[in-house]
């Protein structure tokens, strides 16, 4: 039996590869995180408790004794953290995977239809710029210790506990569907017809696993996302749908959100992602994992979150100051509109 370790394996991504590989069989898995997360399959897993970023020494010492066919690392946010697991995992495994981000491709794209061979470079959003440099020290390794790095780059995946939007606050998207069951305008980035590409993250662990083990993806890059591509009015309005309520939307400049929501990094995760058109080329992914594709629609998809959600009102948190930076953004606009036809009319 195949023997893998999750550095996480409680998150949106990594608990749907976990699920899968159970529900595949044929692997030994461990997770190594903190333990404050209880989850269905705690009891068919193995558990490391230990703080990744914390004493490196006592970590090793945990692992000793201890290989796996693969490393999945899924809470690598900085350079730092790759080169500690390069020291704790050389000569432990056959495969490191790293979970890097397709909000590394360069902003603004030339080309929407990107590839893993575009170029990566985010002037735009530190998250990414410090995912580049995790996957160059990544790369470096490879070429000099032989490190069996695999790199993949998922976009915007959610799970049943969440339902995907373009701007929220640091409580989740709970707030926006809160406004839309008032009757409340809604922020929506620019137009609203720049496209985006959204993933059930049943979908990525499809992808995700088909790498696993699979000795042609050691040394290459991988994105991983659906073949679904949609406007956000599109994407707020099955929301809306989904939900029983009529949309009201609020269309803002992303540079304007930008400009005056700092608090919620907005210029980053706008003009460095969500507000960009891309479109992802998945053929490299498919030519090793042929069942990699859409198979959770997000029309389905937000309505098994809704399911969730409303099931569980411990998910449904509020976040009264969000509310508030959204409404002033709407009365801010109106009052703008207003302005501008009273000059209009006074010229």
């Amino acid at each position: 039996m195949r023997k893998a370790l999750f550095i996480g394996g409680t998150g949106t991504i990594s608990a749907g590869v976990v699920r899968r590989l159970l529900e595949q069989g044929g692997w030994e898995i461990w997770l190594l995180n903190r333990g404050t997360r209880k989850l269905p399959f705690d009891g068919e897993v193995h558990h490391i408790a230990a703080d990744i970023n914390g004493n490196e020494k006592e970590l090793s010492e945990k692992l000793s004794g201890l290989s796996f066919d693969c490393v999945c690392e899924f809470v690598g946010y900085r350079k730092e953290q790759v080169e500690r697991d390069i020291r704790l995992f050389a000569g432990r495994t056959g495969q490191y995977l790293f979970t890097s981000s397709a909000s590394a491709y360069h902003k603004p794209p030339a080309s929407p239809f990107l590839t893993e061979g575009t170029t990566l470079a985010n002037p735009y959003w530190q998250y990414s710029r410090d995912k580049i440099a995790c996957e160059e020290v990544l790369m470096q390794a490879l070429r000099e210790q032989n490190f069996p790095v695999t790199i993949v780059r998922p976009s915007h995946t959610y799970d049943e506990r969440h339902i995907p939007v373009a701007i929220h606050g640091a409580k989740g998207s709970w707030q926006v569907i809160r406004r839309m069951l008032a009757g409340k305008p809604v922020l929506i980035p620019g137009d609203g017809t720049s496209l985006w590409t959204l993933t059930f993250n049943t979908d990525f662990a499809i992808g995700y696993t088909g790498l696993m083990g699979n000795p042609k993806a050691v040394g290459e890059a991988f994105q991983i996302t659906g073949d679904e591509s949609l406007t956000w009015n599109q994407i707020y309005g099955t929301i809306a749908e989904a939900f029983g309520v009529s949309l009201v939307p609020c269309h803002v400049s992303s540079d304007f959100l930008a400009a005056v929501g700092t608090k919620y990094d907005l210029r980053g995760a706008l003009l460095g992602d969500k507000a960009v058109t891309v479109l992802f080329d998945n053929t490299k992914l498919k030519r090793l994992v042929p069942g990699m594709g859409t198979h959770v629609p997000f029309a389905e998809g937000v309505r098994i979150a809704r399911e969730e959600l409303l099931a569980h009102p411990e998910l449904q948190v509020e976040d009264p100051e969000f509310d508030q930076f959204c409404d002033a953004v709407v009365l801010a606009k109106q009052h703008a509109e207003e302005e501008v036809k009273k000059a209009l009319l006074q010229s």
